[in-house]
């Protein structure tokens, strides 16, 4: 029918010469042939398979199932008396209400999908509902929330999506609610993020309508039940035993040490790895906003800032902590971040005899560290000239550690670089260690060493007063 639509053949068709003669500039074919490319092909992704329609239509029947008998246990079930029941009664009482129910309603479940059914159900009574399957699997580090029909989940620092969804929106903000309101803490459309952390210790933020546009948005820190120390990352490849060697020497001996990287790279973990050479006979009190720390000393005095409530009221910041732990006789003062006004305090407690203290703070290497604490102290309000504020850096930091995440998902410790003083207007600083990249594997693995850059450590006569006299030839560099 569209025949009338379509041009002519012979309307189309160009006349034919009768003899064509190359111009006299015209180019070789060979010449005109596309050069190749110098940039690496991007790898088209994988185009995900569609599910089955049998097994999404099972999926489905087995949601609206369980939502059904979830319903049905709030009704029949006495909350009051959860907290006491042991968890074999409490199974047991699921598993008599679920029969009841299914008979009633004569749907009939084989033994797997009945034994599936119970444990979400028991997940959603006394845990976090299809969040419970992911917290139990040690192999995952992030879960990552986006809406509730997408759960990404990070193995190995590389992101993949989960199986694993929710029913709907309701579903998901009931368990954001249950999380926050067992710490004390709360969200809604007025209050509409929250960081707070799991009964294991996980930490966990949350964001929900209106500002998360297409579904609420949590992200969870898994909490490392087996506690990482020094030999762990070593044998990880998270840095050499040089660089051991050198900061058990620099915590031993009360270094003011910082901890320096972004965000996911690993800076708690060797925060809490380089705590296990304080001694044990020393007083510990560490501020965090989250409590995250795992200190292995048994005098350890843990405080935790907390927000303001619905009526503006009630904040403790780390900065108050801060204050309040200086009248408390610590011998060292671990901060988990420093992100605001309370470096002015922590920067005074390096200086006026607390020496030894740590703190982690969100930086690309070691100069912009230091950038940022002069930004912190300007943002706190307090007008002080240039060289003062470097000055009182420069004395109060020793160390500074930095950490990285890799583009293959690994955690290193990329340099080790001490504040020598103060070079006229400048911080003058050294790099002692450092990891040094070679190359990448055809499946983007990094390949690299750590090494020694040559430079002795200005501390050293520190360390051999303390009984630490460290080798010169672990400073010398490593050629591979």
């Amino acid at each position: 029918m569209f025949s009338r639509y379509k041009k002519s053949a012979t309307a189309t068709a160009k006349p034919v010469k009768a003899r064509e003669t190359p111009e006299p500039h015209a180019v070789s074919r060979a010449e005109t042939a596309p050069k190749p490319s110098l940039r690496r092909q991007a790898a088209k992704p994988a185009v995900a398979p569609r599910p089955i329609e049998k097994e999404r239509k099972r999926k489905e029947r087995m949601a609206d199932i369980k939502l059904d008998l979830h319903r049905s246990l709030l009704d029949n079930l006495n909350l009051a008396a959860l907290d006491t029941a042991t968890e074999a009664d409490l199974r047991a009482e699921i598993s008599s209400i679920a029969a009841e129910v299914l008979e009633e309603k004569g749907i009939v479940l084989n033994r797997e999908d009945r034994a599936t059914l119970t444990q979400e159900l028991y997940d959603e009574v006394k845990g976090l509902g299809p969040l419970e399957t992911l917290l139990k699997d040690d192999t995952v580090n992030d879960i990552l929330v986006n809406g509730p029909h997408q759960i990404f989940v990070e193995r190995d620092g590389k992101l993949e999506i989960s199986d694993v969804t929710f029913k709907d929106e309701k579903h998901l903000l009931r368990i954001i609610d249950k999380i926050v309101s067992a710490v004390g803490r709360r969200v809604d459309e007025s209050n509409p993020y929250v960081d707070a952390r799991l009964a294991d210790g996980s930490r966990f933020n949350a964001m929900v309508p209106p500002i998360a546009v297409d579904g609420s948005l949590v992200s969870i820190r898994k909490f490392k039940k087996d506690k990482l120390g020094i030999d762990d990352l070593v044998r990880f490849g998270a840095f050499s035993e040089e660089m051991a060697a050198y900061l058990e020497a620099a915590v031993a001996t009360r270094l003011n040490i910082i901890v320096s990287g972004g965000t996911g790279s690993g800076k708690t973990t060797t925060l809490n790895a380089l705590s296990s050479f304080i001694d044990n006979a020393e007083r510990i009190l560490t501020i965090e906003d989250t409590a995250e720390l795992q200190l292995q000393q048994s005098h350890v005095g843990r405080m935790e800032s907390r927000p303001p409530n619905v009526e503006g009221k009630g904040e403790v910041s780390p900065r108050d902590c801060l204050k309040n732990a200086l009248r408390m006789r610590p011998d060292r003062i671990i901060v988990g971040e420093t992100r605001g006004e309370e470096v002015i305090d922590m920067l005074q407690a390096m200086n006026t005899g607390h020496d030894g203290s740590m703190t982690t703070i969100h930086a690309n290497n070691a100069r912009d560290a230091i950038s940022r604490l002069e930004n912190m102290i300007a943002m706190a309000g307090i007008e002080m000239p240039l060289k003062a504020m470097r000055s009182q850096i420069a004395s109060a930091v020793n160390l500074i550690v930095q950490a990285s995440r890799l583009q293959d998902g690994s955690r290193r410790m990329i340099s080790i670089t001490e504040i020598t003083g103060m070079e006229g207007d400048v911080i003058s600083m050294q790099e002692i260690f450092r990891f040094q990249r070679t190359g990448l594997t055809p499946d983007n693995k990094i390949i690299g060493h750590y090494t020694g850059t040559g430079v002795r450590s200005n501390f050293t006569e520190r360390f051999r007063l303390w009984g630490y006299d460290l080798p010169p030839d672990i400073y010398e560099p490593v050629t591979r």
